[in-house]
């Protein structure tokens, strides 16, 4: 006799269906598992056993071969306890094959038959939803993300008894209320734009850069408010579009860092110790890494020319693709990393170039190696490049004013800006900085002397093609934040002055 059940396991941004074929034979009770299954799964057979024994059922007094097909793929983890343990009760008879149609079964197996969430629900559900699969019985812990996919009939369950009673019609699981998910958008800690003292510039430049998507850098001494102000940038973030939060809670579960919805969008701040792995994604079972965890939010790099020059050449092909391919030797990952850069750093070693307060100690060989860790391909990938200037300490205590900085004015702002590019692309995740080159002359035309004015720049600056289409795009964002129809000079002009910097000193 032949039994089979179907489970599922993840396969990077995806999933694969994974069918479990139960023979049991005459011979010398035995448990064999086979089909590619790496330790984790062979050690299902003790895991499976003491949980069937555990919850009542009886185990087989035979030789029993489990295969799991495809041979070919490689299969880690314990997604497929709880199958392989349906499998089990079909050959024994304790369950008929037809208990089970249309049905898949996703779990770790406790010894005394409890289910334990697994990682990657979303990427699993999506699967079965998309082959047809009707039922998928998962840990009743992971029904809470599991729910963000609405075409399939998720069960939750808790133990093996409640599933075997329930597959016999016996006593049927009741699926929880789903759960109502908020999402939230604004940190009531902070900071916040209206508790940092002066610094308008920098304020008007991350409205812009929020408002559109586009990759900043701040560059001052330090204690003039960087890391402040990009961390305020967070309070200003939209809410996650449902896809969007379908993605991000898929990436963080699969990196083990949610178990429940996400409901804000990601702040990742890695540290500059941060190895290329754990940066861009990889190891053994090709987990994403910082880049992806920032997939819909801000990725924040605090001292940029602090990092080793290997991560930040890395980040030069998600910048521009918005996604990351890490390649190992079974197979090939994809996973998604359409961030938004926030990058920080001081003008030189000791950070006090051109500060009228401190003398710089660097010598010119020092403040150029310090430089050349950003290279060229690099900056020409920010967007907006702001100088950061210290403010007199004499005016650090006064009372914050109420003005055009405070939260509800600049996200209310940036949230029309957002909704005008919505309307004028009709396409979701596409906003100013992600419209693709070749779309800019057809969604962001130019008048003549709006062009020419351009070109003049561009070529005075000796801007680079990318650069060319990013003041283009950054332009267009401060438009939409003036509610203007269309790009004029004066909006190319503020671009400008964001990009003359980089411009000027090109690494």
């Amino acid at each position: 006799m032949i039994a089979k059940s179907k489970s599922l396991i993840p396969l990077g941004f995806t999933a694969s269906i994974i069918e479990i074929e139960g023979d049991e034979s005459h011979g010398l009770p035995g448990f064999n598992i086979v089909g590619m299954a790496a330790k984790t799964i062979s050690e299902a057979r003790e895991r499976v056993k003491s949980a069937l024994k555990s919850s009542g059922f009886s185990f087989p007094d035979k030789k029993l071969t489990i295969n799991l097909a495809p041979a070919d793929l490689a299969k880690d983890g314990t997604y497929l306890d709880l199958a392989i343990a349906i499998n089990i009760l079909i050959l024994s008879g304790q369950l008929r094959q037809e208990d089970i149609e249309d049905s898949a079964f996703i779990g770790e197996l406790s010894l005394d038959g409890n289910l334990r969430p697994v990682r990657g629900i979303i990427n699993l559900a999506e699967e079965a939803s998309s082959a047809g699969i009707r039922n998928l019985f998962i840990p009743s812990k992971n029904f809470t993300q599991g729910q963000l996919i609405k075409n399939i009939n998720l069960i939750p369950v808790q133990n093996l008894g409640e599933l075997f009673l329930h597959l016999k019609h016996q006593t049927p699981i009741e699926p929880p209320t789903p759960t109502v998910v908020k999402n939230t958008t604004t940190d009531d800690s902070g900071p916040f734009f209206s508790q940092i003292y002066g610094q308008d510039l920098a304020k008007r430049a991350l409205t812009i850069a929020i408002a559109g998507r586009h990759n900043i850098l701040l560059s001052g001494p330090p204690g003039t408010g960087k890391t402040m102000l990009a961390r305020a940038a967070l309070n200003l973030l939209p809410p996650l579009e449902d896809a969007e939060q379908i993605s991000v809670t898929k990436l963080h579960s699969l990196a083990g860092l949610a178990s429940d919805i996400v409901t804000s969008r990601p702040f990742r701040t890695p540290h500059h110790t941060s190895s290329l792995i754990a940066l861009i994604g990889g190891g053994p079972k090709a987990l994403p890494g910082e880049i992806s965890l920032a997939h819909a939010g801000v990725l924040f790099l605090d001292e940029l020319p602090e990092y080793p020059r290997s991560l930040l050449e890395a980040l030069r092909q998600p910048l521009e693709d918005r996604q990351i391919s890490i390649s190992r030797a079974g197979h090939k990952v994809t996973y998604p990393s359409d961030f938004m850069l926030i990058a920080t750093m001081n003008p030189c070693p000791c950070g006090y170039l051109g500060d009228p307060t401190h003398v710089c100690t660097c010598t010119a060989g020092q403040i150029d190696a310090y430089r050349k860790k950003l290279s060229g391909p690099l900056m020409d990938r920010i967007d907006l490049f702001v100088e950061v200037g210290r403010i007199d300490v004499s005016h650090l205590l006064a009372k914050s004013p109420k003005d055009k900085h405070s939260l509800d004015v600049v996200k209310n702002t940036i949230t029309e800006a957002l909704s005008t590019q919505a309307t004028r692309y009709n396409q979701p995740s596409i906003f100013n900085a992600s419209l693709p080159s070749a779309r800019i002359v057809k969604d962001i035309p130019l008048a003549p002397k709006v062009k020419q004015f351009l070109d003049s720049s561009a070529s005075a600056l000796d801007l680079s093609a990318r650069s060319y289409f990013k003041i283009i795009k950054v332009a267009r964002t401060i438009a939409d934040l003036e509610g203007a129809s269309d790009v004029n000079a004066s909006h190319l002009a503020e671009a400008l002055s964001f990009r003359q910097k980089i411009a000027k000193n090109a690494l």
